[in-house]
């Protein structure tokens, strides 16, 4: 089973989704955070925290699908912020991102995705995505901040199409949506 859960920030996403495990040990959290400053790493402790201790996790944006182990359930948070390392890392300090630049970026962040997918689906484990939902808001001024919610808004297209159910999260409030 493939659960998409989307939501604006400090929705609920994540609490939503690791209570979709509750009862679960055998599940991997799949963390895409890089602690670049003082407060990434209090958001990281955060949500170590708010985890079960049985739970493994595993750490990166790229090759994904080394997570998957012998456990049959995963929970990969977040898919916005590996949309943004993964764009960072191919754009690096340019100010200017083109069509084509955005592509590239879009389509290596969906393959790292597909490619957890498929191996989930190959041994038919469950896996639970979560992603923000960034097109809900006024347009940002910045090319770089259009570029990125034009991303996201795509990738999280790309993913609903694959999910089994997706949900939309809202002041706390799941509601099914597919």
């Amino acid at each position: 089973m493939i659960v998409l859960v989307t939501g604006g920030a400090r929705s609920g996403k994540s609490s939503f989704a690791e209570s979709l495990y509750k009862d679960k040990t055998d599940v991997v959290y799949i963390a895409t955070s890089k602690i670049t400053d003082t407060e990434m790493g209090e958001r990281v402790k955060l949500h170590q925290k708010s985890r079960p201790k049985k739970w493994r996790t595993y750490e990166g944006n790229y090759g994904i699908k080394d997570s998957i182990g012998e456990e049959e359930n995963y929970l990969l948070d977040c898919i916005t912020v590996l949309t943004s390392n993964i764009m960072f890392d191919i754009s690096k300090d340019t100010d200017y991102i083109d069509y084509n630049l955005q592509k590239k970026i879009e389509n290596k962040v969906v393959l790292e995705l597909e490619n957890l997918v498929k191996e989930i689906r190959l041994k038919n484990y469950n896996l639970i995505l979560v992603t923000n939902e960034v097109g809900d808001s006024i347009v940002p001024e910045h090319h770089i901040s259009r570029v990125f919610r034009d991303i996201q808004g795509r990738v999280n297209q790309r993913l609903a199409s694959l999910a089994d159910e997706v949900y939309l999260v809202c002041c706390g409030i799941p509601v099914k949506i597919k």
